[in-house]
């Protein structure tokens, strides 16, 4: 995994572990904006009620420009920061976590709350369902036939995908590629067709692919 690469989640989900007879559930999902995050700890707050504790952490931006974390009652720093700690060593953005505590009579010691609760949260984060969208432009292709077969042939050589085909008196062929390569997908469907391909090139979007759908961000 990259650095810095974007992680976001696109299918939130739970993850349980327990540590010396005390239960942790981590609750994940994806937010846009601190007032989702807030709305869903207190849900999750409200809903568990009855747990000893529901601390919580979240990352919104695409440079992490919030960042929040809180303890529930935990010793300070045993909870919510070494939660906000694995979401920004995996790069995940735009996602709040609640990790629900239900005491097991047994005391863990600071180390072994933080132990704990991270391992609630990467728990959680092995049942999501993670994107990592990245730069790109979609594009239309207008060919002959004759050239159908070569542009399809640079598209899937080119792990690009083709997201739609329109056969009229021309073929009209939907596609999206990362930004750094719109010059070579250029350079060489122009020689494969030999200029007779005509490229049209949309504004720069975030995306990625699943299951063979374009996903904009």
């Amino acid at each position: 995994m990259s650095e810095k690469e974007f992680r976001i989640i696109y299918k939130g989900a739970t993850g349980e572990i327990e540590e010396k007879k005390s239960r942790f559930i981590a609750h994940i999902a994806p937010v846009n904006s601190e007032e989702e995050a807030v709305q869903f700890i207190n849900g999750k707050k409200k809903e568990f009620w009855d747990a000893r504790h529901n601390c919580s952490a979240f990352v919104i931006g695409q440079n992490n420009e919030i960042t929040r974390c809180n303890d529930d009652g935990e010793p300070a720093q045993t909870a919510g920061r070494p939660m906000l700690d694995v979401l920004l060593r995996e790069n995940i953005h735009n996602c709040v976590v609640v990790v629900t505590r239900y005491f097991g009579g047994v005391l863990l010691g600071t180390g072994g709350l933080v132990r704990a609760y991270q391992a609630a949260v990467q728990e959680g984060l092995k049942n999501c369902q993670i994107l990592s969208p990245k730069n790109g432009r979609e594009c239309s292709i207008t060919t002959d036939y004759n050239g159908y077969g070569k542009i399809e042939y640079v598209l899937r050589e080119k792990n690009l995908p083709i997201l739609n085909t329109d056969f009229g008196a021309d073929v009209i062929i939907s596609s999206v590629a990362p930004t750094e390569m719109v010059e070579n997908i250029n350079t060489i469907i122009a020689d494969k067709t030999a200029g007779n391909a005509v490229i049209t090139w949309d504004d720069e979007i975030k995306y990625d692919i699943l299951n063979g759908q374009l996903l904009k961000f």
